[in-house]
């Protein structure tokens, strides 16, 4: 008897569940041949079978997946609405860009009005402000929580500030307390940008519950993956509605892709100097992008959300576990610390080389290169020293003493899920080895 297309279907999952477990077998440690990754995708067959699954359906679109992992993340993230797209550049270009909206009357954000913000950070946090007519207000940033210093937030605020757009660091949060209370005594916005953070708690809460939007990344690289993709989130329903028209084109209708006249009125609407009646699928009420993702990815990340906890219990695991190991080097580098109140949901270790240890960064990280140890500046260093800011209408308030150092000094390794204790320890003592070679005056013994 042939087969029904759903016992195909299941056969074809099935398969795919044998063939992972074959193709993706764990393979032993060899230190200096086995690569030390700063980051990286862990997955098995779960992520695979959904992923084909979701091809079967061949809707390639927004489907079934994006809705259920919508509805899951926003649940586990605390927050109400949550937005999928296919970046966490793009959640940061959707988020900011929300802000401009007409609806928003006073409150909106114009060409020429001013957003807080650091230098040292990721080119993506800064690029919608820009990309948007604002003008960023860089702030220097604090050494070893690497966020925000936030004495000097009232000294950058002008009459013409609107909004804070700001990291959590590498998975530390930011001083959510001080920020968050800048931003309601003075009536400014606020965006979380969690790309790095997820699940990091400030003051019992998740971070995203403090601002008025949240991004996330979902890029492999990140504390969960659909290999490309990011969300945003939000309590608002006003802000969710200007998200959500800023990602699908800038239309006014809020229909999902293959649904029709879900306000009932299809065909009775008329905005702006239309005639009466125009379709409403058909009516732009922004300037806006398309900037969804596919509901192949997001089947990808309904089973890495089931992960999610272990993750990110790994990734504080091993980055404790590396800081026990490394604490006679306080000497020559900084140590990272979470920031007061914080639990951190680590992305990275990082570490800037104090200015006596004698040892040159560059050396560091090729010492480390060619024992096959990844590693990574902190982004884009002082941004304002990038080709690409080069004469960019900007201000600076105080000096960026840190961001020059971080520039200069800084750099990191990786905490993720997939590297074992092992690894770290042979992290470490290739780190230990570099210490060694010191000059001697400039260090305790290792």
């Amino acid at each position: 008897m042939s087969e029904s297309a759903a016992e195909l279907r299941q056969r074809i999952l099935d398969l795919v569940g044998e063939f992972s477990k074959k193709n993706w077998q764990e393979k032993a440690f060899v230190p200096g041949e086995t690569p030390v990754p700063v980051s990286g995708k862990v997955f098995d067959g779960d992520e695979v079978t959904s992923l084909v699954d979701s091809s079967l359906d061949f809707w390639l679109t927004a489907g079934r997946f994006t809705e259920q992992f919508e509805r899951q993340f926003a649940d586990w993230m605390g927050l109400r609405d949550c937005l999928v797209v296919n970046s966490g550049s793009s959640a940061n270009l959707a988020a900011v860009a929300a802000l401009t909206s007409p609806r928003l009357k006073d409150r909106r954000l114009r060409p020429g009005d001013e957003v807080i913000t650091v230098a040292a950070g990721f080119p993506t946090t800064v690029n919608p402000i820009l990309q948007c007519g604002a003008v960023p207000v860089f702030l220097d940033v604090h050494i070893p929580t690497y966020n925000i210093d936030v004495t000097h937030l009232e000294a950058a605020r002008s009459e013409r500030t609107r909004a804070v757009v700001i990291a959590h660091t590498l998975g530390n949060p930011f001083n959510l307390g001080a920020v968050a209370d800048f931003c309601k005594r003075h009536g400014l916005w606020l965006i979380e940008d969690c790309c790095d953070a997820v699940g990091a708690e400030y003051d019992g809460k998740k971070v995203g519950q403090f601002g008025d939007l949240a991004t996330v990344s979902f890029y492999p690289a990140h504390h969960m993956t659909m290999g490309e993709g990011g969300a945003v989130l939000t309590n608002s329903p006003v802000l969710k509605k200007l998200v959500e028209s800023f990602r699908d084109w800038g239309r006014d209708c809020w229909c999902a892709t293959g649904c029709d006249d879900t306000c009932g009125k299809r065909f009775r609407w008329q905005l702006g100097s239309l005639p009466e009646g125009y379709d409403h699928k058909y009516i732009y009420s922004h300037i806006g992008y398309n900037l969804k993702a596919t509901d192949m990815q997001a089947a990808i990340g309904v089973r890495q959300l089931e992960k999610l906890p272990g993750f990110i219990d790994r990734r504080r695991e091993n980055f404790a576990y590396l800081r026990s190991l490394l604490t006679d080097c306080s000497d020559l580098f900084d140590l990272p610390e979470a920031t007061p109140a914080s639990i951190p949901s680590w992305f990275g270790f990082p570490l800037t080389l104090k200015a006596e240890s004698g040892i040159s960064r560059t050396d560091l990280m090729k010492h480390l290169t060619a024992r096959k140890i990844g590693t990574r500046l902190l982004f884009g260093g002082n941004l304002l020293r990038q080709p690409a800011y080069d004469g960019v209408a900007h201000r600076v308030v105080g000096d960026l003493t840190n961001t020059e150092r971080i520039m200069h000094h800084t750099f990191w390794v990786g905490v993720y899920p997939g590297l074992t204790h092992e690894m770290l320890d042979y992290v470490a003592e290739t780190l230990r080895e570099a210490c060694r070679a010191a000059p001697a005056q400039n260090h305790r013994a290792a």
